[in-house]
């Protein structure tokens, strides 16, 4: 295909567009479609290719998104740097609504997600000590601290399966082992970008509490409506946040994360 990017930028939930004005593709992949046509549009010097994970009207729940399709879309069109967003319970009472992470680590707890690309007769066992890229997590991070943004430097992030919350228990024991975010689709995402030797870095914007912390009665359990409400008033500081990011890359810059995948 003729089209090519330099940046991949993926939304979550509450984040549906991003570039104007775009030229919309279709990107057909082995995995099948990915979740909504990619929109091709320019920063500065750089085109960027922007895809809403749930698609645009938010019709695929976490389990069900095309995670495969959706990375390879990217790899497909040359990107080689993705930047992603997602919206996040936050587990820890130090990490508040309207906070930003830049996570380092995930604990998967999803199941029956196709989340490799390797299923034979190839098979490849990918180093995933280190998932996300440490270049990109040092740049989102000094961009947001430029900004005067609430940023927290790392954090793991547990991935739950959805589309449910958790309960009450579940997000006691989340918090017990001292993780910090809470999200339904960092994985099989990250773990497939690596694979594809995609750089990857997440960007959690913290929604809600999950289902409460402990000895705090004063902190309703989340709602979608509530996740909805807070990233939508945060849009445009993440929009910001994602561009001044585009701005800054250097597209040439070669670290290891491509040293893992094909």
């Amino acid at each position: 295909m003729n089209q090519k990017a330099d940046v991949g930028v993926i939304g979550g939930s509450g984040l549906y567009s991003l570039l104007d004005p775009a030229e919309e593709v279709l990107v057909p992949t082995p995995y099948g479609a990915p979740s909504d046509r990619i929109a091709l549009g320019q920063v500065g010097d750089k085109t960027v290719a922007f895809l809403p994970r749930h698609g645009k009207d938010h019709q695929y729940p976490p389990h069900k998104v095309n995670y495969r399709a959706n990375l390879y879309a990217m790899k497909k069109l040359g990107v080689r740097q993705v930047i992603a967003t997602t919206a996040a319970g936050s587990l820890q009472p130090d990490i508040r609504p309207g906070d930003f992470v830049v996570c380092d680590q995930f604990v998967d707890r999803t199941s029956g997600r196709q989340d490799t690309f390797f299923e034979g007769p190839e098979v490849v066992h990918t180093s995933m000590a280190y998932p996300y890229c440490p270049g990109l997590r040092k740049l989102a991070i000094e961009i947001a601290e430029s900004k005067g943004l609430t940023i927290h430097k790392r954090g793991t992030v547990v991935v739950i399966q959805g589309p449910r919350f958790s309960t009450k228990a579940e997000s006691r024991w989340f918090s017990s082992m001292g993780w910090e975010v809470v999200s339904m689709t960092q994985y099989p995402e990250a773990a497939l970008a690596r694979e594809l030797g995609l750089c990857y870095v997440n960007i959690s914007l913290i929604t809600d509490y999950d289902a409460g912390l402990e000895g705090r009665d004063d902190i309703k359990p989340v709602t979608s409506d509530e996740v909805l409400r807070v990233f939508k008033e945060n849009t445009d500081r993440v929009k910001d946040l994602i561009l001044a990011m585009v701005t800054r890359l250097d597209t040439e810059f070669r670290c290891t994360c491509g040293g893992n995948g094909q």
